[in-house]
């Protein structure tokens, strides 16, 4: 091949093991080549990116767009120029929308909102006692993925009875999908949220006090034995205590295929940020106190913690700073600021670009079966390109944030290391650090490209369209009797 759409010429690419210096050739989004300068062929375009480190787009499978039902808050358009802006260049939606992803319609007016999308996008579908019968379903009509808010959130849905969330696993487990799970004892934080109102607690610190790491510890503990007696594949959302970290460690040891996501302001921000920021720093798990923060950088590096997301979850001004804290809605945007956050952790020394590759890119790409297509830079994967500045320096503003929510904790946080230009599938979405508006509606659904490993179901003979059928030779009265089983909520 002798000419080709772009050459990127002059930069050093990053994977999760080594850094080296080479040039990559782009040609119908994908890319054709990863090698010495002297060997690329020529490009139509010709960019150069001398200084610049290129990594594999970073994959966000945790953002709310809020689009159906909340545009005050969020749209497909600006919350994926978000993404674009912080080398964001594919995302996973969540459910909560209005109406709630659970039904083919719902799906379907989410997939025409996405049509404007900058960056190309996933959907979870919402898993709950109403959509356990329509799971097949979801996924035949677009749906890549699915959600259980097994702890509650903005919108306030219904958490799926054990009964339900076991069912949908014996659904899922063969079909190799992988479900996100809010995990926190939803039953736990009522009660106790109901105890503070009524002593007159409405402090930011009260947030924290009705959701204890227990919550995690049981809802976790829970997942993991459904997902081992099913072999079904789950996500834990979140990871925001150290509490529960160990069950994850053990799980994985025994071969449970879960994955684990944890975000920056777990990281990186304290219960002393809430005594400062409050209602702010209102969101779902709660930020902790300081002695988590260490072990989930170490539960990242070890790989206990598989995974970099965001949550992002947008919300306005007047809905972030009212003086009652149950008042606050949970949440703020992320997805445009999670980059520079970590690179700046990087050039600390806390971690190194090819672990922040690997967390960012790698490990999503491998959780929802985009690996190959997406995730890395080598030939035949999609153009999908962060082109990095280590050492540019600059102070995060929530007034220049491109989602429609201008209020964030990070405003005014120093950072060092910055995503300059963003490709999705070989076209820039963010040039020179500012978006390409003409690329709006360039992003695609993952569901036709996805691949996910042979999945490996465990105790399928007690899955749900066997425990509904008689032994063979049996009499029909000895089938049970399911609709006098009244299911619980």
């Amino acid at each position: 091949m002798s000419t080709v759409d772009m050459v990127i010429r002059g930069g050093k690419v990053v994977s999760p093991d080594r850094i080296i210096d080479a040039s990559v050739a782009i040609d119908g989004g994908k890319i054709v080549a990863v090698g010495h300068d002297d060997v690329m062929p020529t490009g139509r375009e010709e960019f150069r990116a001398d200084g610049l480190y290129l990594l594999p787009g970073a994959i966000d499978s945790h953002v709310h767009f809020r689009d159906p039902g909340y545009a005050h808050k969020e749209t497909w358009k600006t919350g994926s120029a978000a993404a674009a802006c912080g080398g964001v260049t594919t995302v996973f939606d969540m459910p909560n929308t209005k109406p709630a992803t659970g039904t083919v319609e719902a799906l379907q007016m989410k997939l025409r909102a996405a049509e404007a999308s900058y960056v190309d996008f996933g959907i979870h579908a919402l898993l709950g006692d109403d959509t356990v019968d329509r799971l097949e379903e979801l996924l035949e009509h677009g749906a890549t993925s699915f959600k259980a808010f097994v702890g509650n959130t903005f919108g306030n849905l219904p958490a799926p009875s054990d009964g339900a969330l076991l069912e949908a696993f014996e659904i899922l487990a063969p079909l190799g999908i992988r479900t996100v799970v809010h995990a926190e004892n939803s039953s736990i934080m009522a009660r106790r949220q109901q105890r503070m109102i009524a002593a007159g607690r409405i402090d930011a610190q009260a947030h924290l006090a009705a959701r204890p790491e227990v919550c995690e510890i049981e809802a976790v503990s829970r997942i993991i034995h459904f997902s081992e007696w099913t072999g079904a594949r789950v996500h834990i959302a979140h990871k925001s205590s150290a509490d529960a970290l160990w069950l994850v460690r053990e799980a994985k040891a025994r071969g449970v295929d879960i994955t684990v996501e944890t975000c920056p302001q777990y990281l990186l921000l304290n219960t002393d940020d809430v005594l400062r920021l409050g209602g702010v720093l209102r969101l779902n798990p709660p930020i902790r106190d300081p002695r988590h923060n260490q072990p989930l950088w170490d539960a990242l590096l070890d790989g206990t913690v598989d995974m970099i997301a965001t949550d992002h979850a947008p919300h306005s001004i007047d809905e972030k700073t009212k003086a009652n804290i149950w008042e606050c809605d949970c949440g703020f945007p992320g997805v445009e600021t999670q980059m520079a956050l970590m690179l700046s952790e990087v050039n600390k020394g806390r971690a190194t670009l090819m672990d922040y590759v690997r967390w960012s890119a790698v490990a999503p790409a491998k959780a929802w079966g985009l690996y190959g297509t997406k995730g890395v830079i080598a030939p035949d994967a999609h153009a999908d390109i962060a082109i990095i500045d280590m050492n540019k320096a600059g102070v995060l503003s929530h007034g220049k944030l491109q989602s429609i929510s201008k209020i964030s904790p990070w405003n005014g946080r120093p950072v060092k290391g910055y995503p300059m230009h963003t490709l999705v599938r070989g076209r820039f979405v963010m040039r020179d650090g500012k978006l390409v508006e003409e690329a709006c509606g360039w992003g695609k659904s993952v569901k036709g490209i996805q691949r996910m490993p042979t999945p490996v179901p465990r105790n399928q003979h007690t899955a749900t369209k066997n425990i509904l059928e008689a032994p063979a030779g049996a009499p029909q009265d000895a089938l049970p009797q399911v609709d006098a089983v009244t299911p619980a909520h």
